[in-house]
């Protein structure tokens, strides 16, 4: 054991020796690596980071929430985008009979929607998001205030004319005053600021700070009622979201009277439809960042093997005197498989730290999600053993498999 271990102690100093006699090409032979593998880890860390912006977004939407509404979130098919338009408004009437005989459902909150313009005093914002709902909507939204308190039950029953403004809007309105307890315009109607929700990240490019929420019954007393309803369901359990929407598809179809042999005239939307649709966006980054990377290693590659070819040809005779005081054929493989890994280990571990330096780059000068796991470590080591067994084989047999008397009389 120790016997090899010296042998290999051995071919290591001796590559080592050879690569440092040659210094240039060395490194020119390193810089294929180096731009191969700073090519494939800045793309991953790239789609990586998409990949995280875009989980972190979609969370806030709740894995364990449906959302029955007229049309669905993901659609490519123009004729099914007009056989939505056409379907019947989702009505109260469609909600009460979910919070009645939906059995797996833990909250439900009806929400319309309309955009008007919000003034406090000299303060204006033009087309703010006016959410009317319950007070289930900070369940099923996961979010709660940050100041003063949500609207209640008794601000829905009575249809009262109260609000919870959204961060941003809290902000601009009000700056650092506090603004529970004021009074703002909607659309010339008066509200009452009862709290202020927390500031939210945005999803999809919607910034969820920039809304007012009041109670169903006043946002119908103050812009009217004749729009479509979405119904939120947060269930009890994710596990248990498949059985809810087999249960809501079943209330919904009975109380919307849709004939056995017709299709849903409603739509219930949830997380996983926007996974599965943003996996098969992704599949084709994936694929180009594996077409680029394997071209660029293999280009870096070749490049090695052609060195280390030119390289066996000039020490033709330093391997002919090696084997000639004894050196086995095992040896001079290792010689020169080592001299292989080096230059390999050394490109990966630039490339890696380029890829590093470009990404952060680009994250900084475009505002651009950069992510690097940790197992960009172990992919690199896979490039070291990839890129130094495949393309130094070859180089190293034939060093190895030389004659002796053939490699002494080499001129």
């Amino acid at each position: 054991m120790l016997l090899l271990f010296l042998d290999l102690w051995e071919g290591i100093l001796i590559a080592l020796q050879a690569l440092r006699a040659n210094k240039l090409r060395f490194l020119l032979t390193t810089l294929g690596i180096v731009i191969g593998v700073m090519t494939v880890i800045t793309i991953v860390a790239l789609i990586q980071g998409i990949n995280k912006s875009f989980y972190d977004e979609i969370s806030s939407i709740g894995t364990d929430t449906l959302y029955i509404q007229k049309f669905a979130w993901v659609n490519n098919d123009q004729e099914a985008w007009a056989r939505f338009r056409n379907r019947k408004d989702i009505t109260m009437r469609e909600y009460d009979a979910v919070v009645k005989y939906a059995t797996l459902a833990r909250a439900v909150t009806p929400s319309i929607y309309t955009r008007v313009n919000v003034k406090y005093e000299d303060t204006g914002i033009s087309g703010v998001l006016i959410v009317g709902s319950n007070d289930n909507y900070i369940q099923t939204n996961n979010t709660g205030p940050e100041l003063g308190r949500f609207i209640t039950t008794m601000d829905v029953d009575y249809r009262r004319n109260v609000c919870v403004l959204g961060a941003e809007i809290a902000e601009k309105l009000f700056g650092r005053e506090d603004p529970v307890g004021k009074r703002i315009s909607l659309a010339n109607r008066g509200f009452r600021v009862v709290g202020v929700l927390a500031e939210r990240g945005k999803v999809f490019g919607w910034n969820p700070n920039v809304l007012v929420v009041v109670p169903i019954g006043a946002f119908e007393n103050a812009f009217g009622r004749r729009r479509s309803v979405e119904i939120q369901v947060k269930v009890q359990h994710a596990d248990l979201l498949d059985e809810a929407q087999d249960e809501l598809t079943g209330i919904l179809r009975r109380v919307r009277k849709v004939a056995p042999h017709k299709e849903d005239d409603f739509s219930i939307n949830r997380q996983s439809l926007l996974m599965n649709f943003y996996n098969s966006l992704t599949a084709g980054l994936w694929a180009l960042a594996i077409g680029v990377g394997s071209i660029s290693l293999l280009v870096g590659g070749i490049g090695i093997m052609n060195i280390m070819l030119v390289s066996v040809t000039e020490r033709t005779r330093e391997i002919g005197v090696r084997k000639a005081i004894g050196a086995k054929r095992r040896d001079i493989l290792w010689q020169f498989l080592v001299e292989t890994m080096i230059i390999c280990s050394l490109g990966v571990m630039l490339g890696i730290g380029a890829a590093m330096g470009v990404a952060l780059l680009i994250e900084k000068a475009f505002s651009f999600p950069v992510v690097f796991s940790p197992w960009i470590i172990l992919l690199g080591l896979g490039f070291v053993v990839t890129i130094g067994l495949f393309f130094g084989i070859y180089p190293a047999n034939k060093a190895a498999r030389l004659s002796p008397t053939e490699a002494l009389r080499y001129e």
